[in-house]
């Protein structure tokens, strides 16, 4: 994980789409929460000073009042998309459709922050990046333990949990039939846990070098925009030719898996997703509803009626 933002697609498709409301039992309370949290899980990495804290809370405020009102709706539009498809089959095509519609609206997102974020990292001290540097490195001794010292039958059993109880939460109880099929598909993804691993310390280290290089450099708004659009962009498309085509293999691998989950799935089982997927779309309308109550009415300028 970064200062920027990260995402890691496990389970079916709204999963996919939306991780974070996935695993919340109440999605209007957690997205109320969000500046908070987004705060919090900042501050972790750059321990805002006295001084940064107002202007990273302020800036995370207005982009969560932005999002609210325009891009939830969005997202609501995506969800009712999906449920058309939810009571049917599914190609994997189909899934890695949704997959790409998700990132595309991901990256909007985060264009909208750019402004802001670039000010705060160019208010970021040489401290605070080695502060940066050392949590970077306690998140990866963590994932080398968890990914890379543990036993393989271990790894293979916390896998096979995960994907279980986020296909449970969506489509209720699995029978045996169904847990034998991810059983058994699982050690068949291409994941490579040092790949990945080797890869997310090379872009860590392109992150603190562009860091760096901006604050010896005194840089301006302009090139601190550009660097970060850049490191956003290093999240989908690696300048390593060999990740981003185990990228491409992995991804196309669980569109696979997820689609043949989901064609697994009994007639209960699917109509549960769909109501969920309803349920979450009528959340998300709900949120832009209040955060478009919420706004505060421009001021007529002089000579308006």
């Amino acid at each position: 994980m970064s200062l920027l933002p990260s995402f890691r697609w496990k389970s079916w498709i709204v999963a996919l789409l939306l991780p974070c409301l996935a695993a919340c039992s109440t999605v209007r309370l957690t997205y109320g929460q969000g500046p908070l949290l987004a705060y919090w899980w900042l501050d972790g990495y750059a321990d805002f000073s006295s001084e940064q804290s107002p202007r990273v809370k302020d800036a995370l405020a207005e982009w969560f009042a932005w999002h609210r009102a325009t891009q939830l709706p969005d997202y609501a539009a995506l969800l009712a998309e999906v449920q058309q498809q939810a009571m049917d089959k599914v190609t994997p095509a189909q899934v890695c459709k949704v997959v790409e519609q998700a990132e595309l609206r991901l990256e909007r997102a985060f264009e909208q922050a750019v402004p802001a974020a670039a000010e705060i990292v160019r208010s970021l001290s040489m401290a605070q990046l080695r502060h940066l540097e050392q949590r970077y490195e306690k998140g990866n001794r963590e994932l080398q333990r968890e990914q890379l010292q543990r036993p393989a039958s271990e790894r293979h059993e916390a896998t096979l949990k995960r994907w279980q109880e986020r296909a449970e939460s969506f489509y209720g109880p699995l029978d045996e039939a169904q847990r034998r099929l991810l059983a058994d598909a699982l050690p068949g993804l291409p994941f490579d846990a040092q790949i990945w691993l080797d890869e997310r310390r090379s872009r860590q280290q392109d992150i603190l070098a562009g860091l760096r290089r901006a604050l010896a450099e005194r840089a301006d708004a302009g090139p601190v925009q550009a660097a970060l659009r850049a490191f956003a962009a290093q999240q989908k498309h690696s300048p390593r030719a060999e990740y981003r085509a185990y990228r491409q293999r992995l991804m196309q691998a669980q569109c696979e898996l997820v689609a043949r989950l989901h064609n697994a799935a009994s007639s209960a089982q699917r109509q549960r997703a769909l109501d969920k997927l309803k349920d979450w779309e009528d959340d998300l309308r709900a949120l832009a509803r209040t955060g478009n109550a919420l706004r505060v009415p421009r001021a007529p300028s002089p000579g308006e009626g």
